[in-house]
């Protein structure tokens, strides 16, 4: 048998930062198991608890773990520090697991609930996934925060996402290595930040150790950045900074714009919030000097917003005929957190579109959206303020928009030009104009509907092939333009000849079986006489956009490879 306690004594704990991705600002710091290698037999961490587990120890050594970790997070000298503290999901299997002994752990340090955020990990064995589901459920209850840790590589997956309702994701290292220089990690890493922002939850990216992947991280909307980038894991707790400067840098340094339409402040209401801490007597007294609003933001003594209060909930107390008198007592008059509900929050960094959609997903049950900036209370938008920002917005994108694809339009592609010409460009950015070949006979034979279905169906490939962060917009007719940044250019190269192909052979549907079998039409050309005609195809010219590039020569190469590619069945391409 073991001695688990001259085990626990050999370890140590690392603790690594965890920082909101737009401001540089620390967060959390995850504890990071250290010394395992000192301890005969062992090599590795997994090694560690997997030895536990066979001594059904399990529980009992997580629990010395937990203090220890705790213990030195509390002699960490930074504000509103969360701790994110690993769990192994095996723990739910032992037979000593009793509650409440977080709880006292926490006592003993003088720290609160919400400082702790319980890391349970999505990979493992369906066992350990059944075992995730009832852990995720038994530390909620108890009012814990709950992040799922290896987001991506599990068996469960969307599943995990769907029922868990965690605070927390962290996609895995796996999906953010050279996510710069990878369409398909992109695509599945920004899908999952949509639904979880949607869903309510945070987003942490791992793992990011270079300029580019925290740029793209940032871009696609994760909240938080953890990574060698910003520091490795560290013993020493006096590492553990507030802020980050070198990130703070690369936020300052990125010229970009914020993809994402921001909200003007008149829409949000600044009401005031109380703190947790405040007294049941003081909770009364406001509701009785603040009659607009029947609830109340209620946030921690750093502004974090924790949920609302209902003044219905505290009415029977405040009606009682002693009611008033007993919450001044201070020995009657207990925490706020007793009478706190849930309510709908986002940050103000996601952008007006998925307020609206995340609200729409939660219309039934939410009273308006409470604004949060990097997890501190900022204020709340109503209901009549959501609907006209839904009503702005819908007018704003439909006067930028094509009336038939719905696509981008004109103003919005001189917008992406503009912001890609500018000077200093950091990134590397592939502008794509595709034109359709032989459009005029076929539209002359089969008519505008038909043509019509032959823009739709390629606006419909552009998007679905080109990667969700690509920039897709309709010029007009069978004019077409995509923007893509941080891709290289044989990805580039490689989709849009894919796109071209595909696109040929399904026009190919469109047209009668006589001419698909022979391969072309007979229509009039512009002298009016009849001639032979191939069946739709689409050309492309291809510029490449670099930090060397001659901005001024720009329009002129792009009509060059214009007249270039009119005909061709490969992209044509240059680097400006």
């Amino acid at each position: 048998m073991t001695n688990w306690n001259q085990v626990v004594d050999k370890l140590d704990y690392a603790f690594q930062p965890i920082i909101h991705s737009h401001t540089g600002k620390i967060y959390a710091v995850e504890a990071l198991i250290r010394n395992v290698q000192n301890i005969p037999g062992l090599n590795y961490i997994d090694d560690l608890f997997n030895a536990a587990f066979n001594d059904d120890y399990l529980y009992e050594l997580d629990l010395q773990l937990r203090e220890k970790a705790i213990q030195k997070f509390s002699e960490i000298e930074v504000d509103n520090l969360r701790l994110f503290y690993n769990l192994d999901n095996r723990i739910i299997y032992n037979k000593n697991l009793s509650a409440g002994n977080t709880s006292k752990i926490l006592k003993k340090y003088k720290l609160n609930k919400n400082v702790i955020c319980f890391e349970l990990s999505e990979k493992g064995t369906a066992i350990e996934q059944n075992a995730l589901s009832t852990m995720i459920q038994r530390y909620k209850e108890n009012g814990y925060s709950i992040a799922i840790d290896d987001f991506g590589i599990g068996v469960s997956g969307l599943k995990l996402l769907y029922f868990s309702e965690a605070h927390v994701i962290k996609l895995d290292r796996f999906f953010i290595s050279n996510i710069d220089q990878d369409s398909k990690k992109r695509l599945f890493c920004s899908s999952i930040i949509e639904m979880a922002h949607i869903m309510g939850m945070q987003v942490v990216a791992e793992g990011i150790e270079t300029e580019k992947e925290f740029y793209t991280c940032k871009d696609i909307g994760a909240d938080f950045i953890q990574g060698y980038l910003v520091q490795k894991p560290t013993v020493d707790i006096e590492k553990i900074k507030p802020l980050y400067n070198n990130i703070l840098a690369l936020i300052n340094e990125d010229k970009r714009n914020n993809p994402n339409a921001t909200i003007d402040d008149e829409f949000i209401e600044p009401i005031v919030a109380l703190c947790v801490n405040t007294s049941l007597y003081e909770l009364f007294v406001h509701f009785k000097e603040s009659t607009k609003n029947n609830f109340v933001p209620i946030v921690d003594e750093y502004d974090n917003f924790l949920g609302i209060i209902y003044e219905t909930d505290i009415k029977k107390i405040s009606y009682s005929q002693y009611g008033l008198a007993l919450a001044q007592n201070k020995t009657f008059s207990s925490s706020l957190i007793k009478y706190l509900k849930p309510a709908l929050f986002v940050d103000i960094s996601w952008g007006i579109d998925k307020i609206l959609e995340m609200y729409n997903h939660n219309s039934k049950e939410a009273i308006g959206i409470f604004i949060t900036q990097s997890n501190k209370y900022r204020g709340f938008i109503n209901l009549n303020s959501l609907l006209t920002l839904s009503y702005k917005r819908n007018i704003e994108i439909a006067t930028n928009q094509n009336p038939l694809t719905k696509l981008p339009g004109n103003n919005q592609i001189e917008k992406f030009i503009e912001k890609t010409l500018r000077k200093n460009q950091k990134t590397i950015t592939h502008i794509i104009y595709f034109d359709f070949n032989h459009f005029k006979p076929f539209n002359d034979i089969y008519g505008f509907r038909q043509g019509d279905r032959a823009i739709l169906i390629f606006s419909e490939l552009l998007q679905k092939r080109y990667p969700k962060d690509a920039f897709i917009a309709h010029i007009g007719g069978d004019d077409f333009f995509v923007g893509l940044r941080n891709h290289t250019f044989d990805e580039v190269y490689k989709l849009t000849s894919e796109v071209q192909d595909e696109f040929k052979n399904t026009a190919e549907n469109i047209y009668t079986k006589k001419d698909k079998e022979n391969g072309f039409m007979l229509a009039k050309d512009r002298f009016n006489m009849e001639r032979k005609f191939d069946l739709l195809s689409v050309s492309s010219a291809i510029i490449e956009i670099n930090s060397k590039s001659n901005i001024a020569n720009f329009d002129n190469t792009l009509n060059i490879l214009k007249k270039a590619s009119k005909g061709a069945q490969e992209p044509i391409s240059s680097v400006l």
